[in-house]
């Protein structure tokens, strides 16, 4: 597992991270890639929402709400957080969480 530390520009209001794919921003490439294992929060890593909630088994009906919830969060631990922690140690880039 590699730390990927943020360059944020508050300016555009953005947090980039540099991945196999290059500069990618953390809000539309991290949230939604299978090997963002979580974000780094001081000393603590805080698992990525998005992979708790899909992995809880627990879908049906609330999914959708249960995923923007996740997606929140996850945006709340970037603005407070320092870098990704990201389980690509093959370089393939972004992979997308939900199988398409």
């Amino acid at each position: 597992m590699k730390t990927l530390e943020f360059h944020r520009d508050d300016a555009k209001d953005q947090v980039m991270v540099t991945c196999a794919d290059g500069e990618v921003s953390v809000y539309t490439h991290c949230g939604y890639c299978k090997h963002c294992a979580g974000v780094r929060v001081g000393k603590r890593m805080i698992p990525t929402p998005q992979r708790q909630v899909l992995s809880s088994g627990r879908g049906g009906v609330g999914i959708d709400e249960n995923l923007l919830n996740a997606a929140i969060m996850f945006n709340t631990l970037v603005r407070d957080g320092t870098a990704i922690e990201c389980e690509d140690d093959a370089g393939e880039g972004f992979r997308s969480m939900y199988g398409y």
